[in-house]
């Protein structure tokens, strides 16, 4: 039998105290059992004729995090996925129909079913901590909230934010709750329970109304203005979506029916969604990147190793700014920033204060608060304060001299153990190493800008490089909110080496005729937020020419860029940072420079569509990232598809490269590659993909099926560490862009980490991303 996650405790006050707590694990989630033990918790409190029930969780930092995924998983058809949602819906009916109050206590994290569980009670209670954040973040698992959200959330915060908050997955922090009406009161986390008793004797709730201004409130409150908001609303999701996500029409379909129909046509309107999107190919893969991730975690744990408490930074660019603000604010470390110039530091301490300044006018951090995360990061033009760090990152120019001196300096100033991590995106690491004392301590560690947004780091340990300077760098790293992977030390490591094919051959189809404008949307309509030659403009033109040399002197004739791009640097034209590139800049809007194509000698003379534009990118990718795997950059299929979503932008609805070239099959892969062969060597067949075409194979042999991952307690809807979508961080993005930091002009290694469309990944505004 189930153990029960309800404990149930009548108090004096004959007010029933319920605790969840799920047995062994370290998160309160919804499992399939949730049903029927609640069921028994509301027997048990009506045999003892209570006057109201608490519901609070026993874990330190969270109320319930959300579903158990498993459970999707284990839904082989649509109709076990339809009882998911039905089963939830009637056990929230069974808890709101009480005679008698019900109060949700709620102290750290409240997602996904979690705040659906808390919507069904008559009156919702915070604690007024950092970590409580309320939410139904379904939509970045590709999914609608399935529990009742849909329906209960517009009724309380109003339909615009209700749609607003589920179309992103937005977390809400509590005093942002409580002003939005989403909980009744926002107290200490001490008094918590003594004030959700209180609530529990006033009787049950009245129907709130949302707390709206006025404009809302007239357009919300009649059928006109509501179909104004609906169409708005879907013309929003059509645009950023392009139609590859299923997930925020259903939702928008779910919250219109909870005020045009009737409770029962529009809760089963609710569970249909939820069910066709638990059974949609875009969900599956969404899960199948949370569970990867999920499984990541496990590896390269430094339990053991010494312990990353204070960091420095060498370097006070645009790059080093950002990597300061991730170890001082983000993991909470002691934080010393080194440049040769006060100017330097200053500007990377102004980063961090921007950042936080704004969350502070935004009322989610208190003026005491950002003084004391500022008060992590000190500036020093020398090596002083080094001899207690335990790792130092460098970012500063692609110098192989400067950077062997600087591991000189570090090995004198710090400790034996001290990490010294190179952010460099093209010098091998085995020459930063080269003249080292302790090379093991040597590694690289490449962020991808703007640091404190992209979640993807690339770990490229060198030859000498031991496996517990791995592991530490792979902890501090997820410390910093990121996803690392570890790879190869190998000229363009993985997401710039299956980069690079990509933008050349968007070039090679511009100088072939094909116009800009063209090019990039036809790589936009196929899932990429940017397309590759936007993308060039905003690395700037002369990045990306530093980095093809490289590429072509260690990989082969087919990274060679077109030379005519030479042109386009001697003239200045290098893209946003310089006025125009491919793009004109000088107004307002952005346009295609119609100048570009006589500078390059380029007579327009479209004859491809944008499917076979597309498909010659993306194919060069798909090559390149399976030659990667072929010689080890990547361990396994897995890190390569992270990599690629989190660091590219390649469409997550597809899964990957890996998973996308499953789906495609290997021979249909190289019969396409085989095809475009004529144009460049870079579609010859990788020998891997070859082969696997010969034996029938794929790189996931069981179609990346989650219920292979042994998914521990960590593998649910978390707080912290949720899937992004691009909606999400686009919205983010909107709401910072006016805060864009300036930490000063960026050195040569943080224009190249720039160049990384992790920004597309995320979808960033395009006038945030240039470096």
């Amino acid at each position: 039998m189930t153990e029960s996650v309800f404990t149930f405790e009548l108090n004096d006050e004959r007010v029933g105290i319920v605790t969840i707590d799920v047995p062994g694990e370290k998160m309160n989630t919804l499992r399939a059992s949730f049903a029927e033990q609640l069921q028994d918790v509301i027997t048990t409190a009506n045999e003892n004729n209570v006057k109201g029930l608490v519901f609070i969780s026993a874990k330190p930092d969270n109320f319930i995090a959300g579903a158990d995924i498993n459970m999707l998983d284990e839904a082989n058809t649509r109709e076990e996925a339809l009882a998911l949602s039905t089963t939830c819906h009637d056990a929230f009916f069974d808890l709101a129909k009480l005679p008698y109050p019900t109060v949700a206590a709620i102290h750290g994290a409240a997602l996904g079913g979690g705040l659906e569980f808390a919507l069904a009670c008559d009156y919702r209670v915070c604690s007024d901590s950092d970590i409580t954040k309320m939410g139904l973040p379904e939509v970045q698992l590709g999914l609608l909230p399935g529990g009742g959200g849909t329906q209960r959330l517009p009724k309380l915060v109003g339909i615009q934010k209700a749609l607003e908050w589920m179309l992103t997955g937005k977390q809400v922090r509590a005093k942002q709750a409580k002003k939005a009406g989403l909980v009744n009161d926002c107290v200490p986390h001490s008094i918590l329970l003594d004030v959700a008793v209180q609530f529990a004797q006033k009787g049950k709730a009245k129907a709130a109304k949302p707390q709206l201004d006025k404009m809302s409130a007239l357009l919300e409150s009649n059928p006109f203005g509501r179909n104004l908001i609906f169409k708005k609303a879907a013309e929003n999701v059509a645009k950023k979506t392009g139609g590859h996500y299923p997930a925020p029409e259903l939702i928008i379909k779910a919250v219109r029916a909870s005020v045009e129909l009737d409770q029962l046509k529009a809760y089963k309107t609710e569970a249909e969604g939820f069910a066709d999107l638990v059974m949609s190919d875009v969900s599956k893969k969404l899960r199948g990147i949370f569970f990867a991730t999920t499984e990541m975690k496990k590896e390269w744990r430094a339990d053991n190793a010494p312990r990353t408490d204070k960091v420095a930074v060498l370097g006070g660019g645009l790059m080093g700014a950002g990597i300061t603000h991730v170890s001082a604010i983000k993991a909470g470390v002691r934080t010393r920033v080194k440049d040769v110039a006060q100017q330097g530091i200053a500007g990377a301490m102004n980063y961090s204060y921007k950042i936080l300044e704004k969350k502070r006018k935004r009322r989610i951090l208190s003026l005491a608060e950002l003084q004391e995360q500022m008060n992590r990061i000190t500036g020093t033009t020398d090596y002083s304060g080094f001899k207690h760090v335990d790792m130092v990152i460098e970012a500063v120019f692609e110098d192989l001299s400067l950077k062997q001196a600087m591991v000189a300096d570090v090995e004198q100033y710090a400790q034996e153990h001290t990490i010294f991590a190179s952010n460099t995106s093209s010098l091998p690491i085995a020459q930063i190493a080269a003249q080292a004392q302790r090379p093991e301590n040597v590694i690289g560690l490449h962020y991808f800008s703007p640091v404190e947004k992209m979640p993807l780091v690339e770990i490229i340990p060198h030859e000498k490089t031991s496996e517990q300077t791995i592991a530490r760098t792979v902890s501090f790293a997820r410390k910093q909110g990121k996803t690392p992977i570890v790879v190869k030390d190998k000229a363009g490591f993985f997401v710039n080496r299956i980069l690079a094919p990509y933008v050349n051959e968007a070039a090679n189809l511009l100088l072939a005729g094909e116009p800009v404008e063209k090019i990039d949307q036809a790589l936009v309509e196929f899932g990429f937020p940017v397309g590759p030659l936007a993308l060039l403009d905003e690395v700037g033109i002369d990045i990306g020419s530093k980095i093809a040399p490289i590429l072509e002197a260690e990989l082969g004739e087919r990274f060679k860029a077109p030379e005519v791009f030479n042109r386009l640097i001697d003239d200045k034209r290098l893209g946003r940072k310089s006025g125009r590139g491919f793009y004109d800049y000088s107004k307002k809007q952005k346009k295609v420079d119609e100048s570009v194509y006589e500078f390059l000698g380029v007579t327009l003379s479209p004859k491809l569509n944008k499917e076979e534009i597309a498909q010659r990118c993306v194919m060069q990718m798909l090559n390149e990232a399976a030659r990667c795997l072929e010689e080890g950059i990547i361990s396994n299929a897995r890190d390569g598809d992270i990599g690629a979503i989190f660091g590219i932008g390649f469409p997550p609805f597809l899964g990957g490269p890996f998973s996308y070239m499953d789906k495609l099959g290997a021979a249909n892969v190289c019969s396409t590659l085989a095809t475009y062969a004529q144009y460049n060597d870079g579609f010859a067949p990788a020998a891997a993909l070859l082969a696997m075409a010969e034996q029938g194979g794929s790189y996931y042999p069981q179609e990346q099926a989650a219920a292979e991952v042994d998914v521990d307690s960590e593998g649910k809807v978390e707080a912290e560490e949720e899937v992004e979508t691009k909606e999400q961080v686009e919205a983010e993005n909107k709401a910072e862009a006016s805060d864009k930091a300036d930490a000063g002009s960026p050195d040569e290694s943080e224009a190249v980490d720039s160049e990384e469309p992790a920004k597309d990944a995320a979808e960033q505004d395009k006038e945030q991303a240039r470096s």
